[in-house]
């Protein structure tokens, strides 16, 4: 995984730690395209933080 950026922040703290845990996810398998290349592919992963 690579480029993890915050698109929409709410709190610069929150958005680090954000980008902290997706970036210390376990290795993703990469895209393929229909002759079984390899390609980059871009994903928004939702986060979304509960304050209790």
């Amino acid at each position: 995984m690579t480029d993890v950026r915050v698109l929409r922040g709410a709190d610069p703290l929150l958005d680090a730690e954000a980008v902290r845990v997706i970036s210390s996810s376990p290795k993703w398998s990469p895209g393929k395209n229909k002759e079984g290349e390899s390609v980059p592919v871009t994903y928004t992963f939702p986060v979304i933080f509960k304050l209790k």
